[in-house]
């Protein structure tokens, strides 16, 4: 089983796929969202979940996605039919950091997509290029909330892979930019998604016994369990903040 698809599983009940709960997303939205008629470009959009929410009771937004997996997209797609959106979405199949676009947009999403960029400062850097003029970008990334051990470099991390919280936000500072909303995810929205992550795959190959994948599933899950709970737990923070630039 590939690793789209091994993401796809696990991410069927927890479709943000990032450490936030249903109210984080809410208030974020709400605190980057134009308050009036514009256009949303997510970079990296997956399952178009933060689209989704955001063209939801507002119709007055249109919004574009893009992202390589087309598994993610044709679920996207349906999502925004059923709720009634898919008229004002557009997805694209493609490189996010590639992604050319159109016209400016008056709010650009990256959330969890960093890796597609090469981290957060060139991420932020490929938002800006779609920016409209007082526009604002949605990021979100990870950070050290301490040191990382032994333990967390063996789970797959790399020491300066991330930065403590106040030298992530003061290098996002440095670069242009001025933090207008942030919120910083809690241990318990942590534990909510990788029990969801692990969870779904492992309930997913109980209930596939005889499909070619279900091996593959367990191992995914087991490994990811293992790094989460003995490597990056209360290590690993994320930070999701809504940024102007100056």
């Amino acid at each position: 089983m590939d690793r789209q698809m091994i993401s796809a599983i696990a991410h069927q009940d927890h479709p943000i796929a990032a450490p936030l709960s249903d109210e984080s997303v809410r208030r974020v939205l709400g605190q980057a969202l134009p308050t009036g008629p514009g256009r949303l470009l997510d970079l990296g959009c997956g399952r178009g979940e933060w689209l989704v929410r955001a063209l939801t009771g507002r119709p007055e937004l249109y919004a574009d996605g893009v992202d390589t997996d087309g598994g993610a997209l044709a679920e996207a797609a349906a999502a925004a039919a059923e709720a009634g959106v898919a008229d004002r979405l557009e997805l694209h199949a493609g490189d996010a950091a590639e992604f050319a676009g159109g016209d400016p947009y008056d709010l650009v999403l990256s959330v969890g997509a960093t890796h597609a960029f090469g981290g957060l400062g060139p991420t932020l850097a490929a938002a800006r290029r779609h920016l409209a003029p007082g526009g604002a970008v949605l990021v979100g990334d990870g950070f050290w909330e301490r040191e990382p051990g032994p333990a967390t470099l063996d789970a797959g991390f790399e020491p300066g892979e991330y930065t403590a919280l106040a030298t992530t936000v003061d290098r996002v500072v440095a670069d242009g930019w001025a933090p207008v909303y942030g919120h910083v995810s809690t241990l318990e929205e942590w534990d909510e998604y990788e029990w969801c992550w692990t969870g779904t795959l492992t309930r997913w190959a109980a209930d596939n016994p005889g499909d070619p994948g279900a091996a593959d599933a367990v191992k995914a899950a087991e490994e990811h369990r293992r790094a989460w709970l003995h490597g990056y737990r209360g290590t690993l923070g994320f930070l999701t903040l809504v940024l102007r630039a100056t």
